[in-house]
């Protein structure tokens, strides 16, 4: 980890040797027998710890990583093979692991993610938690998630949502197989000591498979908000957001640049972020949810976040950079982008990413930085 420049006029051995008048470096006796009474009494000196607790920059435990596609889905299906899903162990759902958290299950030490595999006329039982959560579909349909009795369908390119403690379960109507992105704050609520869980219905609350659920025909309707719901809402009351309406959005901004009119993110980047219709704000209180789509050739402006995000490459290929890294992505491909860590996306083809953050936690705490590294070229 890197240690702050303010530690510098510490000796190594933390502050427990005294220096005589010919420059000599001498253990202390009353010295040592301070920092014993120290650790005896459950103290810690701030001199000793300051580099790691005040560093110079953010210097996270969680590396940059990307996890392919063409592994993670064999290993889900593999999974849909021998474990079943039902009361207990609840979702057939498949965590990353970032290789600098020691074996936690987590994609960065705030954000959840996870390939959930739900097989052919499966259903996954209700429960419902403190923890927010979204679904998001690279591929594949058949899937209706039911939140608070609302069922809800799943398709590619859809973004789903399902708010802290509403109930919620999926089933597959197919003889076919559907996987999908989870995101979750897990371990931002476990660092909290802010998790609950409870069991709900072992069926579904409604097993209907409607074309639009209940919750898009009342909100779902562009720069319209019905009168029955003025009241501002923690998180979104629309349970979906289509892909069709992102894709046209995505579309029209890059139209707009080539006929000379302002839109974009930047050259050539197109972005959209999921919004709560009674707000303005993001979808989800502790989590941003956004669609970019960079054109063929184009790239993002490298930049660090305080905070971090993970993306999934809905379709087309490139690069991304990742740190002092670039690395090789294509549809489906997961990518962890820790704290502060320079990233960027390079198209090779028009390539579409979908993206989630912590950044509301961060503004909402007033500790949000953005540093542009470059400009894209």
């Amino acid at each position: 980890m890197t240690r702050s420049p303010h530690q510098h006029h510490l000796p190594a051995t933390g502050g427990r040797m005294t220096v005589t008048d010919d420059g000599r470096e001498v253990a202390d006796p009353a010295l040592e027998a301070l920092y014993a009474d120290f650790a005896s009494n459950g103290l810690i000196p701030l001199w000793t710890e300051i580099g790691n607790l005040m560093p110079a920059s953010p210097a996270p435990e969680a590396r940059p990583h990307v996890w392919h596609w063409s592994d993670l889905y064999p290993l889900a299906a593999r999974a849909g093979d021998l474990v079943p899903v039902g009361r207990g162990g609840e979702r057939r759902a498949i965590a990353v692991a970032n290789p600098g958290l020691a074996g936690r299950p987590y994609a960065t030490p705030t954000l959840w993610a996870a390939i959930q595999y739900l097989g052919p006329r499966e259903t996954a039982p209700e429960h419902r938690h403190s923890q927010g959560a979204f679904r998001f579909v690279v591929e594949g349909e058949g899937v209706w998630t039911v939140v608070d009795g609302d069922p809800v369908a799943m398709r590619r390119g859809d973004l789903l949502l399902t708010p802290g403690w509403a109930f919620h379960g999926h089933q597959n109507v197919t003889d076919r197989p559907m996987a999908w992105l989870d995101g979750l704050d897990i371990p931002l609520n476990y660092q909290l000591d802010a998790g609950f869980f409870e069991f709900g219905s072992e069926k579904l609350t409604d097993l209907g498979t409607p074309e639009r659920s209940r919750g898009e025909r009342l909100w779902g309707h562009p720069g319209l908000r019905p009168l029955s719901g003025l009241d501002a809402r923690v998180a979104s009351p629309l349970p979906a957001y289509r892909w069709e309406h992102t894709d046209a959005a995505l579309a029209a901004q890059l139209e707009l640049e080539k006929e000379g009119h302002p839109g974009v993110a930047g050259p050539g980047h197109a972005a959209v972020r999921f919004s709560n219709p009674t707000t303005g704000a993001d979808a989800l209180p502790t989590l941003r949810t956004e669609m970019h789509r960079v054109a063929a050739g184009a790239a993002t402006a490298v930049r660090r976040t305080v905070g971090s995000s993970v993306w999934q490459v809905f379709s087309g290929s490139g690069t991304a950079r990742l740190g002092e890294e670039t690395i090789k992505v294509a549809q489906g491909d997961l990518i962890a982008v820790p704290s502060w860590v320079p990233f960027g996306l390079r198209a090779e083809d028009e390539l579409t990413a979908f993206a989630f953050s912590d950044a509301p936690v961060y503004e909402a705490l007033y500790l949000a930085r953005t540093h542009f590294e470059e400009t894209a070229s």
